[in-house]
């Protein structure tokens, strides 16, 4: 409440935390107007110039028209970063909305003509200050983080280090010579208010640089066959705003190899956090390990099957 109302606004002391770990969130209510959203950033994870490249994406998007939830601009000299006792925070308006129903595969059309206007309208150009999605990061990294940390029960480890350095020697690099272009790079479905017919995209926080096809393939599930209708129903919604390179289909499974990896190397690196213990109890037990194992060997084997299949 004191950060919040060190850029002019007067809480009325009704606050609710919301659901996120990597940083701290909460609904903060406001005397005679609507409830702000206020974003607490985790130290050290992302420099200021990588947040304010965030934020400046989200209010150009707004500008455009696109139906994202921007910052607002704070104090008088209308910053959308603030600092309050050494926390940096960023305010943000209430939207109400609930996660779309994929399974209406007109939902999908609509997301994917959505996310085809954020990438026609963020420009030609890639983030300055902010990562590429890369095998070095989301998973090389994520696997030496892993094997020198105390994590990985021991009769498991031998198995973890033959599958995870197979499966990174099996993918190369998928990404080089890839078209690179600026994302919301975390485009699932809890970061999508949808309402009235509308998607709002939200958490803007894990923006990078990568292919187009990474804010789509997170909306798929069920089989391959389905899998393919749905992309082919994305992709109708999608090509009306954004040319689509049919080549990036081949880089599903390694985009969706690294993201597996990549979060368990997440969860490892945030357990001291008390927060993490309490909402994933079933971490760092020896069955999380296993079927992360055994998810590690079944990529694999996706590796080698043909891309996903797209017919008009």
């Amino acid at each position: 409440m004191d950060a919040v109302e060190s850029v002019g606004y007067r809480c009325d002391a009704r606050i609710l935390e919301l659901n996120s770990y990597e940083n701290r969130v909460y609904q903060i209510g406001i005397e005679d107007s609507d409830p702000v959203i206020g974003k607490f950033y985790r130290p050290g994870r992302w420099t200021d110039e990588q947040i304010l490249e965030e934020h400046e994406f989200t209010l150009t998007l707004e500008e455009m028209d696109v139906s994202v939830v921007p910052p607002l601009r704070l104090g008088d000299d209308r910053q959308t970063l603030a600092r309050h006792e050494g926390f940096r925070f960023a305010l943000y308006p209430r939207r109400g909305g609930r996660a779309p129903d994929i399974d209406n595969l007109e939902n999908l059309e609509i997301l994917g003509r959505h996310i085809g206007r954020i990438h026609s309208s963020s420009g030609p150009g890639t983030f300055r200050y902010r990562p590429d999605i890369s095998v070095s990061e989301y998973g090389t990294d994520a696997r030496e983080f892993l094997l020198a940390e105390d994590f990985l029960p021991r009769d498991l480890r031998p198995a973890y280090e033959t599958v995870s350095a197979g499966l990174l020697e099996a993918m190369g690099n998928p990404l080089d010579g890839v078209r690179r272009i600026r994302l919301h790079g975390d485009c699932h479905m809890g970061n999508i208010l949808w309402r009235d017919g509308i998607p709002h995209f939200v958490d803007f926080d894990d923006a990078r640089n990568g292919p187009a096809i990474q804010d789509l393939w997170m909306m798929l599930s069920g089989d391959r066959e389905t899998q393919g209708q749905q992309m082919k129903k994305i992709l109708d919604g999608y090509r009306d705003f954004a040319d689509f390179n049919y080549a990036e289909l081949r880089l599903i499974e390694p985009l969706r190899t690294l993201r597996i990896m990549y979060h368990a190397a997440w969860l490892a690196r945030r357990w001291s956090d008390p927060a993490f213990p309490r909402a994933f109890p079933f971490f760092n037990a020896e069955r999380y390990w296993s079927d992360h194992i055994l998810e590690l060997r079944e990529q694999w084997a996706k590796l080698d099957e043909m891309p996903l299949q797209v017919y008009d």
